[in-house]
């Protein structure tokens, strides 16, 4: 089992930054691919970036630009760093592992992005 847990979210008005941290504990043998989805009020969750353990990165187009993502594996943590904030960024941000054949979720942090 692996656990996840978030941190970093917050308010922040439009054009703002912020950075998210997702620290993993557990059995984290055998991570390979690390991630951030978000959902935001009434839509279905989200891509926004991932982070594989070459260090290859893939973003969605929506944030391209704007966020980027990294990982630590010797603390075992993936962060994103989210600039140029925007509106349509408000979700609930989700921290996801790869390992093995079994993905693992965090609970999830808020970033409302509002004047």
């Amino acid at each position: 089992q692996v656990q996840l847990v978030e941190s970093g979210g917050g308010l922040v008005q439009p054009g703002g930054s912020l950075r998210l941290s997702c620290a993993a504990s557990g059995s984290i043998d055998g991570i390979t691919v690390m991630g951030w989805n978000r959902q935001a009020p009434g839509k279905r969750r989200e891509l926004v970036a991932v982070i594989n353990s070459g260090s290859n990165t893939n973003y969605a187009d929506s944030v391209k630009g704007r966020f980027t993502i990294s990982r630590d594996n010797a603390k075992s943590t993936v962060e994103l760093q989210m600039n140029n904030l925007k509106p349509e960024d408000t979700a609930v941000y989700y921290c996801y592992v790869l390992r093995r054949i079994t993905t693992y979720w965090g609970r999830g942090t808020q970033v409302t992005v509002s004047s």
